[in-house]
């Protein structure tokens, strides 16, 4: 067992915009910064609901400090946390960190310990924030639907992001409205460690450490909700461990909106909305209502391999990744071919060298990768719908693939799967006004 890591508590200051996080972990001292705008409210700085607010994202940040060695506890001797936000803490470096344990083989679920002191108050006093919006951009496909959803619903938004790159950054231009951005700087020496013999590495819940990072925005320059762009299908895992089911994008699963809506609405005493606006959608339904919109095909992306730290390492799409495979999959029943193969470059399902990623996307081998795709019955049910399409049914991997896929699942469940895919789910937390007006213009 080795030593604990402590939460030391953060501090922010006003007139520069810059908020502090440091960290101990056995005998290393770590400190990472957020920049945000100038122009913040000095009453909502001061006010304890932003204290509170800028002690759990002390908390959330420090999931990558963490990881370094992994300790089994978890100490933060200035921060006092009610029953539910010592719950919220302990599934952020549980869940949160799952994909990460089972690839290290940690085993560390029900075995993490958080120390902190007892705070009495179950919530926050009220604080007043005006009726507006805050909308995080990934620069993919989904936060670009919540753009034209919203747009189309009268809802105005302000774009945010962290550390804004690449198709981030085109896709605010073409969006064309003044967005909110911070600076998000990690500590140097972690990042070194990270790579370094006897460190542990791997993925992070980014989501929920974006999301408190919006909630700070969100008191300081006033705005009442955050509105995500996560799909139904961000629920389901990816492989079973230590007991549990893993889940890379468990940050965006509707168990966690559910669970971080809470702690952020407990802490503006009700004030603060948190919610999905797409978790109604599969992400075949996603890709349906992109193709309403042309003007973002030459900004966005929805690649990882080519966008890390350093920012744009190559072309928007890569070609290679599971992540380009499984949107060039989804896009393809319901986008015109030639402005499919405008947006990628190249035809992803005429490569028989790709056949083993769709494979693994459609459940006929191996594990759901480890990346933000959809559900593997939708892989397949899309796959199926190309084996029936004028222009895709030649394509060397859907011929590859056809006789496998229908073995495996037959015939009447994937078509049945399809259009499941396509019915909207009400499975969500959107409030019901919206959901309304959205499901009015969705059609």
């Amino acid at each position: 067992m080795t030593d604990q890591f402590v939460i030391k508590r953060p501090t922010f200051d006003p007139a520069t915009g810059r908020a502090r996080f440091a960290y101990g972990l056995e005998g290393l001292d770590f400190v990472e910064t957020l920049d945000l705008p100038l122009g913040a409210d000095a009453v909502a700085a001061g006010s304890p609901n932003f204290k509170k607010l800028l002690d759990l994202t002390a908390i959330v940040l420090g999931v990558s400090y963490f990881k370094l060695k992994a300790p089994f506890a978890i100490a933060a001797p200035d921060i006092a946390l009610n029953a539910a936000e010592r719950a919220f803490a302990t599934d952020v470096y549980e869940n949160g960190l799952g994909e990460f344990y089972a690839r290290n083989d940690l085993q560390r679920f029900d075995r993490l310990t958080i120390t902190a002191p007892h705070d009495d108050a179950e919530r926050q006093p009220a604080i007043a924030l005006p009726d507006r919006t805050l909308l995080p951009i990934g620069g993919g496909k989904d936060s670009l639907v919540s753009v034209d959803l919203l747009t189309h619903t009268g809802v105005a938004f302000t774009p945010f992001a962290v550390n804004p790159k690449g198709p981030i950054l085109t896709s605010v231009d073409k969006i064309g409205t003044p967005p909110v951005y911070v600076t998000r700087t990690l500590d140097p020496e972690m990042i070194r460690l990270s790579q370094a013999p006897g460190f542990y590495n791997g993925h992070v819940p980014s989501t929920a450490i974006n999301s408190m990072i919006a909630a700070l925005c969100a008191l300081l320059y006033g705005y009442s909700q955050i509105v995500l762009s996560n799909e139904r299908s961000a629920s389901e895992g990816n492989v079973e461990f230590d007991g549990r089911q893993t889940n890379h994008q468990y940050s965006k699963s509707l168990g966690f909106e559910l669970l971080i809506a809470d702690i952020l609405s407990g802490a503006t005493g009700g004030t603060l909305k948190y919610f999905s606006l797409l978790r109604p959608y599969s992400e075949a339904r996603i890709a349906s209502l992109f193709t309403h919109e042309t003007k973002f095909d030459r900004v966005f992306s929805s690649c990882n391999r080519n966008f890390r730290l350093t920012g744009n390492d190559g072309p928007l799409w890569c070609g290679e990744c599971p992540k380009c495979h499984f949107v060039f999959l989804i896009f393809a029943p319901f986008m015109a071919k030639d402005r499919l193969l405008a947006i990628f470059g190249k035809d992803l399902l005429d490569n028989p060298a790709h056949e083993s990623s769709f494979r693994e996307l459609a459940g006929l081998a191996g594990q759901k990768p480890w990346e933000c795709v959809g559900e593997i019955l939708e892989a397949a049910a899309c796959l199926y719908t190309l084996t029936r399409h004028a222009d895709w049914h030649e394509a060397a991997v859907v011929r590859a693939i056809k006789t496998d896929l229908l073995v495996q699942y037959g015939e009447p469940k994937l078509q049945a799967a399809m259009a499941e895919c396509l019915t909207d789910s009400h499975d969500h937390h959107v409030p019901p006004a919206l959901a309304a007006k959205v499901a009015a213009y969705a059609v």
